[in-house]
């Protein structure tokens, strides 16, 4: 069984949000530094980062999140305790 099952896009979403928050506060940057770095609007990330999060996101960008915050890609789709 895989350790990455999630019942809803709902919650799939979440846990990426999460993530992205968790690594990029690891990295040492504020939500406006990743946004420089990346490219992509403060009103974007900060939806993201929300644990009510609805946005999908591409995995080219989950693609450039992980190469920014030196990363490997899988970790976004891991729950955490």
């Amino acid at each position: 069984m895989s350790d990455v099952l999630f019942e809803s896009d709902e919650k799939l979403y979440a846990v990426i949000g999460k993530n992205i928050k968790k690594y990029r506060t690891i990295a040492g940057l504020t939500q406006v530094q990743l946004c420089e770095k990346t490219g992509i609007s403060l009103s974007y990330l900060t939806k993201l980062e929300s644990a009510k999060c609805d946005k999908s996101v591409s995995l080219s960008f989950l693609n450039l999140l992980a190469n920014t915050l030196n990363v490997d890609i899988t970790v976004f789709f891991k729950e955490s305790d």
